[in-house]
């Protein structure tokens, strides 16, 4: 009776083995796969340059995904889990599984939205979600962006396409608006064509849309002028710091004050004011 039950343990042990060691090797076997497949599909999509990137990306990262369900589901065969009970199970628990992956639906239903509408694509400046950087990559739940201190952040898909997204990348210009204060002592038609003079000495700044400069409020400590120039996308950072270097520089050059708050301190002693200056 023992030797019976010892025997039949042992044959357990030798068929489930065996289903576990075969079940691995499928794994395995099939991962290889898995990366054979996706190194030509990506090959297949370099070799076509009307693919968009946004497109190409999304879809490697479902086709990945859906191959792996399905590797996943060879797995549970080879081991003996009959795939109509396994659905079976999954059927009675999809309540709880879509409690469960609610945000990840709603990732997945992002990512679908964000590639019809295309509200930015890969390689885009983009600003969203509190986030600012570049677009790396837009997956199956998730978009990838790379700041500008090299920052890698990435952005759930289902709030990214539920949020308001700023596209730096779309137009090929921009404008830059600046406010430049100078004392109320200076001559504005003065101020105004040093300022003009200035605009007219930098290359990057287009003549078309024409700059504005002009008075744009009257300060509690200086007259503001508006200074409005249009350039290239990528050039509205370098020529705002050059443009604000090079107004400073000519305001010390014709001796124009730029003035900054001041306030005048009286002090009390005895009941009689006395000024300082401040």
């Amino acid at each position: 009776m023992f030797q019976l039950e010892t025997e039949q343990l042992s044959d357990l042990v030798v068929q489930y083995g065996q289903r576990i060691v075969l079940a691995i090797l499928v794994y395995i076997v099939g991962r290889l796969l898995i990366g054979f497949v996706m190194r030509l599909v990506r090959r297949s999509f370099e070799m076509r340059k009307d693919l968009d990137p946004t497109v190409r990306s999304f879809l490697d990262s479902v086709l990945r995904t859906v191959l792996m369900i399905m590797l996943l589901l060879t797995v549970f065969q080879t081991l003996g889990i009959a795939l109509t009970s396994f659905i079976a199970v999954l059927g009675a628990a999809s309540l709880a599984v879509g409690l469960a992956f609610q945000g990840s639906l709603s990732n997945f239903a992002g990512g679908v939205l964000i590639l019809i509408f295309r509200p930015f694509n890969v390689g885009d400046f983009i600003d969203a979600a509190g986030t600012m950087g570049t677009v790396a990559e837009i997956r199956i739940l998730y978009t990838v962006l790379n700041t500008i201190d090299n920052r890698r952040v990435v952005i759930p898909n289902g709030g990214l396409a539920n949020t308001t997204v700023t596209n730096f990348s779309v137009n090929p210009t921009r404008r830059i608006d600046l406010v430049f204060g100078a004392a109320y002592g200076a001559d504005i038609d003065t101020v105004k064509h040093m300022l003009q003079q200035v605009v007219a000495g930098m290359e990057q700044i287009l003549s078309e849309p024409a700059p504005v400069i002009g008075v744009l409020e009257h300060g509690d400590s200086a007259i503001k002028y508006a200074v409005r120039v249009w350039v290239k996308r990528e050039d509205f950072l370098t020529t705002t710091l050059a443009l604000n270097e090079a107004v400073k520089k000519a305001f010390d050059a014709e001796g124009i004050e730029i003035p900054f708050p001041q306030r005048d301190i009286h002090l009390y002693q005895h009941g009689v004011p006395q000024a300082e200056p401040g």
